[in-house]
């Protein structure tokens, strides 16, 4: 299974799309480390500089509709070859969500009232998460903040296995 937990980049904006996640003249690539070096590259959101903001960081904090636009498994991917195993966001475009699920991601869904308080304890504080997936908490570190989220138990299998094929893989 993958890990859960680190640094938290915040992207303080709705409808990321998924153009800006990984822009699609990349969409040709065969292998996902291709990917790599430009993630969110045309993302415009002020302040945000993608070679910098980027480095060391495990976790999305965002607003709502992150992941719309075109339905694309390769933006999870973009995400996980970075080293981005968690997103957190108010809502998520449906395709989006659920390819992040199958590849054994967490999209995490909260009400906006628990979204402005994950981005009032990080917001450039430097701050990390640690997702608890059996307890279904995020945790935020420094402090002792912790919220409850909820995600289906097919999608918490989904995760546990390590994404569609290797649940495929140990069920049918």
């Amino acid at each position: 299974m993958k890990e859960f937990k680190g640094k938290v980049l915040c992207l303080d904006r709705s409808d990321i799309n998924t153009d800006e996640i990984i822009p699609a003249k990349y969409l040709t690539e065969i292998e996902k480390i291709a990917m790599k070096p430009h993630l969110l590259e045309d993302l415009t959101l002020e302040g945000f500089h993608p070679e910098k903001d980027l480095k060391e960081k495990a976790v999305v904090l965002t607003r709502e509709n992150f992941g719309c636009g075109s339905s694309r498994e390769h933006a999870p991917w973009a995400l996980e070859v970075n080293g981005i195993n968690v997103v957190i966001a108010r809502s998520f475009a449906r395709i989006f969500r659920q390819n992040m699920f199958n590849c054994g991601m967490l999209a995490i869904e909260l009400p906006e009232e628990d979204i402005q308080t994950l981005f009032d304890a990080c917001a450039g504080k430097g701050a990390k998460i640690a997702v608890d997936l059996d307890a279904s908490l995020i945790r935020v570190s420094p402090g002792d903040l912790a919220l409850p989220f909820s995600i289906s138990e097919f999608d918490r299998a989904l995760v546990r296995t390590g994404g569609w094929v290797e649940y495929a893989d140990q069920n049918y």
